[in-house]
């Protein structure tokens, strides 16, 4: 069963989310395929990046833990608090498959 990420960013930190963003990528390319959803959480207008959401497909808290933890945006101090939560997968892809 899958995890989600869910990082809140700092106030005023669009230009380090900037600065960061190519390691950051970079180093979510090896798990891309284990990457059920990934992107910046925006505000309404789509002007600016709130946070990031990721739902990484694995059955380890701990490796969720460390994705998260090691993550360039992190390591930079770009967020302000990180949740990572339990997913059940009901809805996916247009389906209902559980």
């Amino acid at each position: 069963m899958p995890f989600i990420i869910r990082a809140y960013d700092k106030p005023d930190s669009g230009a380090l989310r900037a600065e960061t963003r190519d390691a950051h990528l970079a180093y979510l390319a090896p798990y891309a395929p284990r990457i059920l959803a990934g992107g910046a959480l925006l505000s309404d207008d789509g002007s600016s990046a709130l946070g990031s959401l990721i739902i990484l497909d694995t059955e380890e808290r701990a490796e969720a833990e460390a994705l998260a933890a090691n993550d360039p945006y992190a390591l930079a101090g770009l967020f302000e608090r990180v949740e990572i939560l339990r997913w059940r997968k009901v809805l996916f892809d247009g389906a209902v498959v559980a």
